[in-house]
């Protein structure tokens, strides 16, 4: 008897994968709460809340984050492995009203095309002034 009643707490108990949360949760079921050209700036900090960063650019562009994190399988020896990595950009006009929803999953990113393209920084370049007096400053201190 005890048995079974054993069986049957353990055979209804579900096990919950361990999750590690960071940002928003459930950032898709709140972005489709948002509708473009009805929704404003307050709507979106009442449904979705504060954006993580602003456009550098455009102030008027905000940016959302939803990653979680759960435990790999045995085969992943337990390690973290990205279960979710979802982000959300809106844009706004001046006035305030949402223009535009663009929504990134982790497939989506994938395909996003990034330049190749390098700059040099020619301001943090030392001069032969620099070069030589931190040559002789190592020199010095090496004795």
């Amino acid at each position: 008897m005890l048995l079974v009643v054993s069986f049957t707490i353990l055979y209804s108990c579900q096990l919950q994968e361990p999750t590690k949360n960071h940002g928003i949760l459930y950032l898709k079921n709140r972005s489709e709460k948002l509708s473009i050209n009805q929704s404003n700036m307050n709507d979106v900090l009442r449904i979705v809340g504060n954006p993580h960063s602003k456009s550098i650019s455009n102030k008027n562009e905000w940016i959302y984050i939803e990653r979680v994190l759960t435990k790999g399988k045995f085969f992943k020896l337990g390690k973290n492995v990205l279960k979710k990595n979802d982000i959300l950009v809106l844009s706004f006009d001046k006035y305030g009203i949402l223009k535009e929803i663009n929504f990134y999953d982790k497939n989506s990113k994938n395909k996003i095309a990034f330049s190749t393209n390098t700059t040099e920084n020619n301001v943090s370049q030392k001069s032969f002034v620099e070069k030589f007096l931190q040559s002789i400053k190592t020199k010095m201190y090496k004795k």
